[in-house]
């Protein structure tokens, strides 16, 4: 295990007038909804944009630094992560406000929830959809998260974002490079609030419309349960779901991993699972759906980090893939 204190120490007065929280071996199994995973070498929690700015000019850039949000869509391997992993608080990162009749600024750690409810109380519609989804601002802006028919890129007016040298950028709509569950902004950039716009709208129908979103994940969604949401991106033409189960994998089981017998699409942790579990479980899930029906399935859930020695994912179903 990497001695996360020895990195602190090693670059000594470069943090000094920080004022975030360093951590060191800091549990990933304890930031990310799976619940598993190896520990950070050092976690960073910045005070705002400006400590978070003063950390990526203080840190060189041969040191990794991982961008993490709130851990819904994250599986981080049992091997932890190298360097330093920033994640976002709502301390200095978590508020939003309306700014107009039809705009939002939100902080990047701002759970997508807030964002639809500060949008009811504001009487801006077109945010119903972010009702339903299980993750934060941030991670919305990178994966241009979507559902009930609406993606994130509809909304999107512009992002403040931090390069790994700490500098400001400004980013359109445009800069973003929306694509189906991807944007093409540099990977490097950590985007930290975003201008978002909708429509005036009467507040009845905005709560209907969530009513409606909320009805919907309690249905068919695993809500309760240790999951990391949708685990798969729909192939053009079809649904993830509808894949998995024509390949007899709804319920399937690895270790303590599950793809759920209510939504096949979700892998759960039933308990016990470890990164290498829920890996091994959604690659032999993509190696039977490409058996099956001749569809690579993608992942939508990010994984990072290292294996275990001795637990790395299978090599055939690498190849294979």
């Amino acid at each position: 295990m990497r001695d996360g204190q020895a990195l602190i120490d090693r670059l000594g007065g470069r943090l000094a007038g920080l004022r975030g929280k360093l951590t060191p071996n800091a549990g990933m199994d304890k930031i990310t909804w799976f619940r598993a995973g190896g520990p950070a070498e050092v976690l960073f929690q910045p005070a705002d944009e400006e400590d978070l700015a003063a950390f990526l000019k203080a840190v060189p850039e041969d040191i990794p630094v991982t961008i993490v949000g709130i851990g819904s869509n994250l599986l981080v391997r049992d091997g932890g992560l190298q360097g330093f992993v920033v994640r976002l608080s709502a301390r200095g990162f978590g508020e939003v406000s309306a700014v107009s009749e039809v705009r939002l600024v939100a902080g990047a750690a701002v759970p997508d929830k807030r964002v639809a409810a500060a949008a009811l109380e504001a009487g801006v519609g077109g945010f119903h959809f972010y009702h339903g989804i299980p993750g934060g601002i941030g991670g919305a802006l990178r994966m241009n998260a979507g559902a009930n028919g609406v993606e994130t890129r509809e909304r999107v007016v512009e992002v403040r974002a931090l390069d790994r040298k700490g500098e400001l950028h400004i980013l359109s709509n445009a800069d973003m490079g929306y694509a189906y569950r991807h944007s093409s902004a540099g990977k490097e950039l950590i985007f930290t609030s975003a201008v978002l716009e909708g429509y005036p709208d009467d507040r009845e129908k905005i709560r209907a419309d969530m009513d409606a979103v909320q009805h919907h994940r309690e249905t068919v969604q695993p809500i309760r349960e240790k999951t990391g949401g949708s685990t798969f991106k729909n192939p053009e033409g079809t649904s993830a779901w509808k894949e998995i189960d024509k390949a007899g994998c709804r319920g399937l089981m690895i270790g303590g991993a599950q793809m759920s017998p209510m939504h096949c699409n979700f892998m759960i942790n039933t308990g016990t699972a470890t990164g290498y579990d829920l890996e091994y479980l959604g690659e032999t899930v993509r190696a039977r759906v490409l058996e099956h029906s001749g569809i690579r399935l993608q992942w939508e859930i990010k994984r990072i980090g290292t294996f275990m020695p001795g637990r790395e994912v299978d090599e055939f179903l690498g190849r294979m893939l």
